[in-house]
């Protein structure tokens, strides 16, 4: 099973007019870096960065417009000062440089099945236990079945219904339970996942 982090990149030229428009081709754009510590705490969030595109491809003058957290803005910045665009010929009204906004989205993917709280509580202990046991523990949260569980709890409420602090709050306390839940996994394989999730957990499922 395979799990990936959406981190939507969406660029918007914000070229001053003193000059033409260049329509910027890129050519090396890598996305930034989800931190693990984050994505494994549920911390989702927004970055806008403003840098400036030469004719030459390259970028320079990197800078967070705002962030919703500050290791977000760093893994942007990182990401952003390799990017590369196709070069231009300074010629007419073709400016020598370009300047762009590129908000980030960083979360979880929202291609995930609509029905993922069933696939969840449908979800044996031996089909966790064929993935963890071959997982050293320190990566046991980052197996599908915990992954998923945040990625449920981080997509299918509104802030409304589930507020973001009870919402961390919950994963958080999933998180410390994980190697209890794989423990009693291992030893209850005709068990369901959902059945050692905290209360509150299994509830929203």
């Amino acid at each position: 099973m395979r799990w990936v982090v959406c981190v939507v990149l969406l660029l918007v030229l914000s070229v001053e007019s003193r000059a033409g428009e260049v329509f910027l081709i890129p050519e090396y754009n890598p996305k930034p870096i989800y931190p693990p510590a984050l994505q494994r705490a549920g911390i989702i969030g927004n970055v806008r960065a403003r840098f400036v595109v030469h004719a030459d491809g390259s970028v320079s003058k990197v800078s967070i417009l705002q962030s919703d957290h500050p290791d977000l803005a760093e893994a942007t910045r990182v990401a952003v000062g390799q990017w590369r665009f196709k070069p231009w010929t300074i010629e007419g009204d073709k400016p020598a440089e370009q300047e762009v906004i590129a908000p980030m989205i960083f979360g979880f993917d929202s291609a995930l099945p609509i029905h993922l709280n069933e696939w969840l509580k449908a979800l044996k202990c031996r089909e966790l236990n064929e993935i963890t046991v071959n997982t050293p523990e320190h990566a046991w949260a980052d197996t599908p079945a915990f992954y998923y569980t945040r990625a449920y709890l981080s997509n299918a409420f509104s802030s409304t219904t589930l507020p973001n602090e009870r919402r961390l709050a919950l994963i958080a306390r999933m998180n410390r339970k994980v190697p209890v839940i794989v423990r009693e996994c291992l030893n209850s394989p005709v068990s369901r996942y959902v059945r050692f999730l905290p209360e509150e957990i299994r509830k929203l499922l």
